[in-house]
């Protein structure tokens, strides 16, 4: 079994070979390619959608981009994966604060980086998402980039900092192990340097951890307890310090059977174009029979999450519906 100190080091070699990879400079910053623009990348209409210069890319005609490694380039975003805001069921605190943090930033107001953190599947993608398709009619812009590609942020924020645009970037899932030290490359945007942080620009982050970098029980034998106060080493202060950097912390955890029956319904619901209500009131008659599969499927996953009710409706939606073309409701 290997000790923590032993799986810090491993992480921080990994950590080193991807840092090689990216050919980080420290004078020249990230953004290398010799080519203005990826001339060759282009969708089937001829327009063109890969931007190695980030500073190329007329915000005035793209709301979406996400940054793609492996051609050092942001990719604009076409067919953008709208979420509607109503159909998330059980967030009603969460949607509000989120919300109302967004719509200040949109109108110069102050406004707070945004980590969701907890439980997986549920709902803190889909909150994003919503949120994006709430306000991108409201010229809000997002730029969506992995944790891994996390140093090129400020090649990225110099291309955008200037412009008349706000914008969101969003990380999916930002965690680093022991020994990772990408989450540095937040600062810049979390707190600023000797440049202050743009006042257009956000971060919107998921994670299923509360402090996002990985925590080892060694970090607090160096703690100190004195005058009856508990001071922790330095280790756990900087690892509570990045998720603090976010002003904004949204908790999220498994809802109730009862809000998870209501996410199924919703889902239910949309397929026949109909909302939750006018689904329960429609399908009265086979509403039990429904509620007890999805139950069962709960269950059996030991989750009432809301990726859980989506996959229950995936694997039983269209037999559900079969059944009752076949045998009438």
């Amino acid at each position: 079994m290997r000790t923590c100190d032993e799986n810090i080091k491993k992480s921080a070699s990994k950590s080193r070979s991807r840092s090689e990879g990216l050919n980080l400079n420290a004078a020249s910053g990230l953004n290398l390619a010799p080519q203005a623009v990826l001339k060759s990348a282009q969708s089937g209409t001829g327009e063109q959608i890969y931007f190695s210069n980030f500073s190329a890319i007329d915000w005035r005609t793209v709301q979406v981009a996400v940054f793609r490694a492996n051609k050092k380039a942001l990719k604009i975003v076409r067919d953008i994966d709208f979420t509607g805001i109503d159909a998330l069921v059980g967030l009603e605190s969460q949607k509000s604060a989120l919300i109302k943090n967004t719509d200040a930033f949109l109108r110069s107001r102050s406004a707070n980086h945004a980590l969701l953190w907890g439980e997986s599947g549920c709902g803190k993608s889909s909150l994003a998402k919503a949120i994006f398709s709430k306000f991108i009619p409201q010229d809000l812009k997002i730029i969506e980039i992995g944790r891994d590609d996390l140093g090129y942020l400020v090649d990225i924020i110099d291309a955008i900092r200037e412009t008349n645009f706000k914008f969101i970037i969003f990380c999916d899932d930002l965690s680093f192990e022991l020994g990772e030290s990408g989450y540095k490359h937040l600062k810049p945007l979390l707190e600023g340097s000797l440049e202050r942080a743009p006042r257009n620009v956000l971060m919107y982050a998921t994670s299923n951890r509360r402090h996002i970098v990985g925590e080892c029980a060694s970090d607090n034998d160096a703690a100190q307890i004195s005058r009856g106060e508990l001071h922790l080493s330095d280790a756990a202060n900087e690892r509570i310090s990045l998720s603090e950097r976010f002003g904004l912390q949204l908790s999220f955890y498994g809802g109730s059977m009862q809000e998870y029956l209501g996410i199924v319904d919703t889902y239910f619901a949309a397929a026949q174009g109909m909302s939750a209500a006018e689904f329960r009131l429609s399908f009265a008659a086979n509403l039990d029979e429904l509620h007890a599969k999805a139950r069962e499927f709960a269950m059996l996953r030991a989750s009432r999450s809301g990726r859980a009710a989506k996959q229950f409706f995936l694997s039983f939606g269209e037999e559900f519906f079969a059944n009752l073309k076949g045998g009438g409701r």
